[in-house]
């Protein structure tokens, strides 16, 4: 009998306790594994600790699945254990795994082979970012990343501007903290005025910051700190 693939969810800041954003019914799952695949092992430690898991974090096996991780071989043989029945874990840096995360190599693989995969409920920024905002939830689309450089970068927030006015659909990215404050810059400076932008930073934590503003409003208001804060931005 082959084992089962859950996904585990993990809080989005490190300043939110486990048991504050997860369910209680995650705990008995997570106490039953012994092998996890990870986006970074020290992170997933700390995570399995601070929850309390059952067993001692050294028993456990972590493998890691990052951005680093070729498709095909490598991921065939963090499932092989699943293959043999043992059951595993995925979990992501932060939030949801699967989603804008490599666990969706995982995934993908244990479907091919015929393995359960089951989704555990927790935190995931973008649907937290996407209810909160008052845009169109109806119709959105998550488009990841906006390319680095700044012509190409602008080229793509006037794509997403034209088809959020032209299907009234909401555009969802996201962006390194460390580049938060230039593709906020270069957003105020490309979008119409009257362009709804949605920022969501830290959320669940604290300092939770979601405004929805017109650029124009945004460009009269003072902004709040990006540099070191996950940013998620929605154009409606």
């Amino acid at each position: 009998m082959k084992g089962t693939l859950y996904l585990i969810p993990c809080p989005i800041s490190d300043e939110t306790a486990p048991w504050d954003v997860l369910p209680a019914a995650n705990k008995a799952v997570m106490d039953g594994l012994d092998y996890f695949i990870v986006e970074n092992t020290r992170t997933a430690r700390r995570f399995l600790s601070k929850a309390g898991v059952a067993r001692p974090i050294d028993e456990l096996e972590f493998r890691e699945l990052n951005e680093h991780t070729a498709a095909g071989r490598e991921v065939e043989e963090l499932i092989a254990p699943l293959l043999a029945g043992r059951s595993a874990g995925v979990i992501s840096e932060a939030g949801v795994p699967g989603v804008a995360d490599p666990g969706a190599l995982a995934v993908e693989a244990c479907h091919r082979h015929g393995i359960r995969v089951v989704p555990l409920t927790g935190p995931s920024s973008i649907v937290l970012a996407m209810m909160a905002s008052g845009l169109n939830g109806q119709s959105f689309a998550f488009n990841g990343y906006l390319p680095v450089k700044p012509p190409e970068r602008a080229q793509a927030i006037r794509r997403l501007e034209r088809r959020a006015r032209s299907e009234g659909q909401s555009q969802m990215f996201i962006e390194a903290p460390y580049r938060n404050a230039k593709l906020m810059e270069q957003l105020l400076q490309v979008l119409a005025p009257a362009t709804r932008l949605t920022l969501a930073m830290d959320l669940t934590a604290p300092g939770e910051f979601i405004a929805t503003r017109t650029v124009e409003e945004w460009r009269r208001s003072r902004l709040p700190e990006m540099q070191k804060r996950p940013a998620i931005f929605i154009v409606g």
